[in-house]
């Protein structure tokens, strides 16, 4: 197994990253209950709306988005239906299918909190940018004990921890 050798910085960004990452997540939550919706409410609106141009945003698709398993999609699905945030329907072509819509009047919440959400990013950015960076350019160069780049997987966290 090689080693690879970590500056304080490297510590310090990713903790700094982190922070302004959960400083968002916890305003984008308060907005949500402030607005009378669930933090995964919201999200599912939003992932509904921000599906990407040719995207059916389906189900399985959702809980893709909400890193939530396909049952807890369904359930969260329920609760909004039942507020008359979204509206289903089978597919004609298969009806194993299940299209999801936003109603008007998640329309006008969602686009309430976008805007709330724009402008926070706007003030938010400049930092979040300014740490993004840090990170990205803090482990250049950082070498494994053996004078090795690292590798790919390694630089990116796409290799397993041990």
């Amino acid at each position: 197994m090689t080693r690879t050798y970590l500056k304080a910085i490297d510590y310090r960004t990713l903790a700094d990253f982190r922070y302004q990452i959960r400083r968002f997540v916890h305003f984008s939550e308060e907005a949500a209950r402030h607005a009378g919706l669930e933090p995964q409410h919201h999200q599912m609106m939003l992932a509904v709306k921000g599906a990407q141009g040719n995207v059916d945003p389906r189900i399985g698709y959702l809980a893709e988005r909400l890193q939530i398993h396909h049952h807890s999609a369904v359930e969260l699905l329920d609760r909004l239906a039942r507020r008359g945030l979204i509206r289903r329907s089978r597919s004609a072509q298969d009806r194993r299918k299940v299209h999801v819509r936003l109603t008007a009047k998640s329309e006008r919440l969602l686009r309430e909190l976008t805007l709330y959400h724009r402008e926070e990013l706007r003030t938010a950015a400049p930092t979040l940018a300014h740490t993004l960076k840090k990170m990205m350019t803090a482990g250049r160069g950082n070498r494994t004990a053996s004078g090795r780049k690292r590798s790919i997987a390694a630089r990116t966290g796409r290799d397993k921890l041990r």
